[in-house]
């Protein structure tokens, strides 16, 4: 299993936890998901099909916003990356 797949399985497990922006932004690479976040309050994820989630660049990110990350990669492929 991939560091991002268990760093996934464990925000499931434990949303509460100290999540780093940079933790979901590992996770959301391998699912192919792309983010921005320059000099702004808000990092945005933005899935292959369009839809976007901007979640607040504060540490820790808040709970509600690691599930809404979770239903967000929903059951996305990983990527293969070599």
């Amino acid at each position: 299993m991939s560091k991002a797949k268990k760093m996934l399985e464990a925000m499931r497990n434990n949303p509460r936890d100290d999540w780093r922006l940079e933790q979901l932004q590992t996770a959301a690479r391998r699912y192919g998901i792309k983010w921005r976040h320059e000099s702004s309050s808000h990092c945005v994820f933005i899935a292959p099909d369009g839809r976007t989630l901007p979640i607040p660049a504060r540490r820790p990110v808040k709970f509600v916003y690691i599930t809404l990350f979770i239903a967000f990669i929903g059951e996305a492929e990983p990527v293969n990356e070599d």
